[in-house]
């Protein structure tokens, strides 16, 4: 179990710190020129995520469990600074104090649950207080359907408007990602008798299916930002950010099918 703690903590915060990293990139990117403190915090906070990334890598896997125990609780204190950077910035944009600003409300609230996301999974491997399985599946799904569905949006407004094809490919994905997290809020509602393994395998398969075209979609579209054979505003590290977090959720998806298909997988396996 040590073993397992170790690898699973360094791979969260591998991820997780790039995410928050570049975060601060894009924030950064849309305050205006004016924002000089909102900036310069930015920066300081890209500067702390760049070193935690840093030292992740640099920790092998055998590494003393309390050592890493040690750098969990390093961490979760910076993921909780910059949670409150983000809901500070959120709550300015809300109040009409950063006018002409380029941060949509809604990209600054998404970046901030995904730094929650990150803190509650770092309290998680650290008191080793997990969920059920069937609980684990549910929460994550609600999640994750949640972030690929603001994804789509985010793609659709940042895409140029004569993008015709791409732009109305990106809007029926945020329509299709909505449908499916307000059906995993709905069986999230009906638990525990919701929680059964056809119901569940159906989820996972259904949810499966959307994410890998969501995937896809992500993976060609930041191709051709990067050769730039596309109109757009979208920031190629941003294109590639919205793909890696894809490919993730699909990770997990897969790990709940092999557990559901009666692989001996559990809660513990898969996100611990």
């Amino acid at each position: 179990m040590s073993d397992e703690f170790v690898t699973r903590s360094l791979d969260e915060i591998r991820f997780w710190s790039r995410i928050m990293k570049e975060h601060s990139l894009f924030l950064r990117l849309g305050f205006r020129c004016e924002d000089t403190q909102l900036i310069k915090e930015a920066l300081e906070f890209q500067a702390i995520f760049e070193d935690i990334e840093r030292r992740a890598h640099a920790y092998p896997s055998n590494t003393d469990p309390q050592t890493i125990r040690d750098f969990n609780t390093e961490v979760h204190t910076a993921v909780t600074r910059i949670w409150a950077f983000k809901r500070k910035v959120l709550g300015l944009i809300l109040t009409c104090k950063l006018p002409g600003q380029n941060n949509f409300p809604l990209l600054v609230d998404h970046v901030s649950r995904e730094a929650n996301y990150f803190r509650n999974r770092l309290e998680e491997l650290n008191t080793g207080r997990l969920e059920p399985l069937p609980d684990a599946i549910i929460d994550e799904n609600v999640f994750f359907l949640k972030i690929m569905a603001d994804h789509a949006k985010f793609i659709s407004h940042l895409l140029d408007p004569s993008e015709r094809k791409l732009v109305e490919q990106a809007r029926e994905f945020s329509n299709e990602f909505d449908t499916l997290m307000f059906q995993a809020v709905d069986l999230s509602s009906m638990r525990p008798q919701s929680q059964t393994v056809p119901l569940l395998s159906q989820f996972v398969d259904e949810n499966r299916v959307s994410v890998k075209s969501l995937r896809d979609f992500k993976k060609t579209a930041r191709d051709l930002i990067e050769e730039c054979r596309i109109k757009s505003i979208i920031h190629p590290l941003l294109a590639d950010h919205v793909f890696r977090e894809a490919e993730r959720f699909l990770f997990i998806l897969d790990m709940f099918d092999q557990s559901l298909s009666g692989v001996k997988v559990n809660k513990r396996e898969i996100l611990f």
